[in-house]
Formats: C-alpha cells, sequence, structure tokens
C-alpha cells in the first residue's frame, strides 16, 4: 500500500483494508507513543501545525507524536499573533509553510478547508479537523480504541448526544461500516443524525436504530460512545440551552449496562458523563485520549514516507 505523500482528509478516502494496515502500524508503535522504546523514525522532519481553532488533545497528541519519533514541531501559536490577522488568506498561508515543512496538520473552523487546502499544499496535508463535517485522526483513534478496547467486526455501539454538529460520529459511521457494525443514535430531536447519513447506511444494508433515551438501549450494546452537546456549533444560544442536558451517563444507568460495555468519548466533556462513571471497568475515554499518539504517529510516519 502507497501512504507516501498521501494527503489525509476524509475517512471515505481509505478503503478497510488501508485502514487495518493504519491500526496495525499504530500498535506496532504504541510502546514507542509510551516512551517504552525509543525512535528517530521523524528524524530532521519538521512538522507543521496549523491550528486555526481551539484544540487541546488533537494539537498536544500530535506534538507527542512527532516528538517521541524524533522530528520538530513547526506551530503556527495563536492566530491573534499570524499573517492571518493582517488579511492573508489560507491559500497563501499554506503555500508558504509548505516552504518551511515537510508535512502539514491543519485544524480549521470552515467546512472542506482540508480538501481545498490540498489545492495549494507541496507536502502532505493531515485534517485536524474542519468545520463538522470530517476529523479523521479522530475517527482513526476511535477505531483503534475499539480494536485494543472490544471489536470491531459486528460491533453493537449506540452514538449518542449530539449527533446533529458532530464531526467525529459523521466519520465514525462511516467508517464502522466497512465492519457491519449494529448502529444505535441516541439524540434529543433536534440532534438527530443528519438523514442523508442514515440513508447511506442503511443503503449499505447497515442496521440502524434511532432513540431518544439511553435507559431504553443501554443492555444491548458493546460500546457507547458519548458526544458532548457543542455550544460553539449552535447558530442559536437558546437551542443550545434547550438541549444541553438532555442526555446523561451516570453510575446507576450502567446498572443494567453489559458488565463488557466500553464507553468513550472524544472528550472535553461538559456534564454528560458523570464523574462517577470515571472509576468504573466501562470507562475508556482516558485511554481513548492516549491512543491517539500511536495512531497519529503512524499517519505522520506513513505520509511522509518513512515506514511502507
Amino acid at each position: 500500500m502507497l501512504f507516501k505523500n498521501r494527503h489525509v482528509i476524509s475517512m471515505k478516502d481509505f478503503s478497510r483494508e488501508e485502514i487495518d494496515y493504519i491500526l496495525d502500524i499504530a500498535e506496532e508503535l504504541e510502546p514507542v507513543a509510551r516512551g517504552e522504546e525509543r525512535s528517530r523514525l521523524l528524524d530532521g522532519k519538521i512538522i507543521s501545525l496549523l491550528f486555526f481553532e481551539p484544540s487541546t488533545r488533537t494539537r498536544l497528541s500530535f506534538e507527542v507524536a512527532i516528538r517521541r519519533l524524533g522530528g520538530q514541531v513547526l506551530s503556527l501559536g495563536s492566530v491573534e499573533a499570524s499573517s492571518v490577522m493582517k488579511g492573508e488568506n489560507l491559500a497563501d498561508t499554506i503555500r508558504v509553510i509548505s516552504k518551511y515543512a515537510d508535512l502539514i496538520v491543519l485544524r480549521h473552523p470552515l467546512d472542506g478547508s482540508a480538501r481545498m487546502a490540498t489545492e495549494f499544499a507541496a507536502v502532505p496535508v493531515i485534517n485536524g479537523g474542519d468545520g463538522s463535517v470530517h476529523h479523521p485522526t479522530q475517527t482513526f483513534l476511535d477505531l483503534y480504541t475499539i480494536r485494543r478496547e472490544s471489536h470491531l467486526e459486528g460491533l453493537k455501539i449506540a452514538m449518542a448526544g449530539d449527533l446533529k454538529y458532530g464531526r467525529t460520529v459523521h466519520s465514525l459511521c462511516y467508517a464502522l461500516s466497512l465492519y457491519g457494525a449494529e448502529m444505535t443514535f441516541v439524540s434529543p430531536p433536534e440532534l438527530r443524525m443528519p438523514r442523508e447519513i442514515v440513508r447511506e447506511l442503511r443503503k449499505k444494508n447497515i442496521r440502524v436504530k434511532e432513540s431518544e433515551c439511553l435507559e431504553e438501549i443501554i443492555g444491548d450494546i458493546e460500546v457507547l460512545y458519548m458526544t458532548r452537546v457543542q455550544r460553539e456549533r449552535f447558530p442559536d444560544p437558546q437551542e443550545y440551552e434547550k438541549v444541553k442536558n438532555k442526555l446523561k451517563i451516570t453510575g446507576d444507568l450502567l446498572k443494567s449496562a453489559d458488565p463488557e460495555l466500553k464507553i468513550l468519548h472524544p472528550l472535553p466533556r461538559v456534564n454528560e458523563i458523570s464523574p462517577d462513571v470515571d472509576d468504573t471497568p466501562h470507562a475508556r475515554y482516558f485511554e481513548q485520549a492516549f491512543y491517539g499518539v500511536p495512531i497519529r504517529m503512524a499517519l505522520l510516519a506513513l505520509t511522509i514516507g518513512v515506514i511502507e
């Protein structure tokens, strides 16, 4: 499989075989991610992090991945301190940074910005999240977490919370459809999964159910993927206030769950997972955050071409 100089923009650009290969490479690199082994795979390479939107886990896990592999980070820093504030457009920023770095990781609030950036980049571009559409490296780490903590083939999974604006669940739906997952979508009516995604899944003969209540489905699933209601995605603050507290995972709720249930969350959480869940054997969201390091190591090494 050829990954060198390949952009990572959308999960739809990858076949199941390619996804499996990337997950395999991440597993090989996990001891390096944990600091148990050393690697110089990215020695002499410079990776630029262009983040035009707030981020903690995505940005920091990319930094850790780069440094653990011996590379160097070139960061945009705050947008306010960059030429963006002088009116520089994204295309020119990408053209310039391509002269400085061997690869660009881009996070941007506008839908389609990462795909557009590939038209002007002279180096590979990895999408660190663009608008409400794609966040492929999050999806790769979600798949890796599910594979490490449960199983992928024929998984019974529920996705709950903000399914309308949540780019993580949109990408995850497509990826899990490649593994024949059974999916249940749990949300208030105002935050339902977009109809085009549901139709696409059903065309692929994926079993899809919808619910407004976690209690109805908690005993029938193997993974619960919880998301926060994203205040920043709502055009109307009153709409946010109406739905922000409608779904919550508590210790009492989990008494009806399968003992092997795993709970994931892309983080940050607000109040949709009670703190009393953190110490249960179901909670896997903090380990999930760590898995972002080996998966991003794998994507960096493959797209730069130091691993084939």
